[in-house]
C-alpha cells in the first residue's frame, strides 16, 4: 500500500495533469454544475435498492460510493471529507427525490439530470476551453473531476494553499496548451 506522501505526490501530478485542461474559468464552473448534476442523476434510481448492512437498510447508492469515496481519502483525506459532506447532501437529495415521485418521473428526472449534466461538461469544454475533455486521453480523470471541483472550493475558501499554485490559472501572456 501506499504510503500518504506518495499518495499525495500522486494526487499533485494527477491534478496538475487535470487542470491542464480545466483552465478556463467558465468551464470549471460548468464543471461544477456538470459533476453535481451527473452524481445526482446516477445516484437516483440507486437510491431505491436496499440492502441489510450489519442491521441496516443501505442504498445500493451508498454501497457503490463507498469504493471511490474510500479512493479519495486515500488521495487527499481533506478533500475528500469535503467530498463526502457534499456526497450526503447529494445522496439525500436523490433519496427525497425517489422517495417522492413515481418510477416514471424519477427516470424523466434522472435522463434529464445526466443529459444536463453531460451537456454542461460538453459545453466548458467545446466553447470556454476549445479543448476535448481530459478524459479522452486520460480515462481515469473520471474520478478527478469531483476532487479538482472540491480542492478549487477548498483555496477559494482561502484553504489549501499547498494545491492553490497547482490549480492557478495561467498568466495571460504565457503560451497556450491548447
Amino acid at each position: 500500500m501506499l504510503h500518504e506522501t506518495e499518495m499525495a505526490g500522486y494526487f499533485q501530478r494527477q491534478l496538475a495533469d487535470y487542470v491542464e485542461y480545466h483552465r478556463d474559468p467558465w468551464n470549471c464552473a460548468m464543471h461544477v454544475v456538470g459533476i453535481l448534476l451527473l452524481f445526482t442523476g446516477a445516484v437516483l434510481p440507486l437510491t431505491l435498492v436496499h440492502f441489510p448492512v450489519f442491521g441496516i437498510e443501505v442504498s445500493l447508492a451508498v454501497i457503490l460510493a463507498l469504493p471511490v469515496l474510500v479512493y479519495w481519502l486515500m488521495l487527499d483525506a481533506g478533500i475528500g471529507l469535503g467530498i463526502l459532506a457534499a456526497m450526503i447532501v447529494l445522496l439525500w437529495v436523490a433519496t427525497a427525490i425517489g422517495n417522492q415521485v413515481s418510477i416514471a418521473m424519477m427516470w424523466t428526472i434522472f435522463a434529464l439530470l445526466i443529459g444536463f449534466g453531460v451537456t454542461a461538461q460538453v459545453v466548458g469544454h467545446k466553447v470556454f476551453e476549445e479543448r476535448q475533455p481530459s478524459m479522452v486521453d486520460h480515462p481515469t480523470h473520471f474520478l478527478l473531476g469531483p476532487m479538482f471541483v472540491m480542492a478549487k472550493l477548498f483555496i477559494a475558501l482561502g484553504f489549501r494553499r499547498d494545491l492553490a499554485a497547482i490549480l492557478s490559472p495561467l498568466p495571460t501572456n504565457s503560451l497556450s496548451t491548447r
